[in-house]
């Protein structure tokens, strides 16, 4: 994607942290559903949408997304970063990316463990990464800059994946819980990958939420996903964003909820979109059990008279 006259970092810029959105359930905003969010009076939740749809200065996108942000918060979700990439990070990239969090002030920013980049060419694939200690330090420097660059912690995605690397040396939990360590970064907790990564490499998903560290994660996704085979006939998942939540995730999902409190949770659809009441209607059923999970109120403590 050119832009032209790319804007350049501005650290004066003044920048503010939205309220904590708390144990709210979100949608991916899409254009099309603009008219039917704005006959409504405003809702509880918050929408999300990918940085780089509104790169430009100007025109009906910001339009657009000015209406959302009028009366919702907003979350920020970067895909081409390419922070795990081997290449520095695109300067110019970066400084679109910290304008837009300036400009809109979102309550959550998050990116992806994740490399889309070779030389000069941008895959449209968001493509894994070896688990090495090289690969560590890389990443980490890429996510202290986006960090100064925008002046806050970002959230950072697990990745949903389709091949492993003989090259790992730990884990993928280990690696979050060691760039979360050094950064000071949080995660966003993708319970859609985690299902899609187990299944495709056979590993359990119970044991692999058990192993991430819960208290850096700040947004959780959930998403649909559609069901394949590969050459051997075994069955092959691809983390697709096209359709409703499976019910395996859903139960994932609800577990991860009662054990460690409501977390804000986006629901992602990305093609097939829907009516806008569908989507709502899955935002209502995470935010359903959010609720059944969030503390209770302090009773009131009654004083007798004097």
């Amino acid at each position: 994607m050119r832009h032209d006259a790319p804007p350049a970092l501005c650290p004066t810029l003044p920048l503010r942290f939205p309220p904590p959105l708390g144990g709210t359930a979100g949608t991916s905003f899409k254009p099309a559903h603009l008219p039917a969010i704005l006959a409504e009076p405003p809702r509880r939740g918050f929408f999300e949408v990918h940085a780089e749809n509104y790169m430009g200065a100007g025109g009906p996108p910001h339009r657009q997304l000015e209406a959302i942000r009028k009366d919702h918060p907003l979350s920020i979700h970067g895909v081409c970063m390419s922070i795990g990439g081997p290449q520095p990070l695109d300067r110019d990239h970066l400084a679109r990316f910290r304008n837009l969090v300036a400009r809109y002030q979102p309550s959550l920013v998050s990116e992806h463990l994740a490399w889309s980049t070779h030389d000069t060419t941008y895959f449209n694939d968001l493509l894994p990464l070896p688990y090495t200690a090289a690969t560590l330090a890389r990443v980490c420097d890429h996510i202290d800059q986006v960090q100064s660059a925008i002046r806050r912690p970002i959230l950072l995605e697990n990745p949903s994946t389709y091949v492993a690397f003989r090259d790992s040396t730990m884990s993928e939990t280990d690696f979050l819980r060691a760039i979360v360590s050094r950064t000071g970064c949080g995660l966003l907790l993708d319970v859609n990958n985690v299902f899609v990564s187990a299944v495709n490499h056979g590993f359990s998903p119970q044991r692999y939420l058990a192993d991430v560290p819960l208290a850096a994660v700040g947004e959780i996704h959930l998403a649909g996903h559609s069901v394949q085979t590969d050459d051997d006939g075994a069955p092959l998942l691809i983390d697709s964003h096209d359709g409703p939540v499976a019910d395996d995730v859903w139960a994932l999902y609800a577990g991860l909820i009662a054990q460690h409190g409501p977390v804000p949770t986006l629901i992602e659809w990305d093609g097939n979109i829907p009516d806008w009441p569908v989507l709502q209607a899955e935002a209502a059923a995470a935010q359903a059990i959010l609720d059944r999970h969030a503390k209770a109120p302090a009773p009131e403590i009654r004083h007798a008279a004097a």
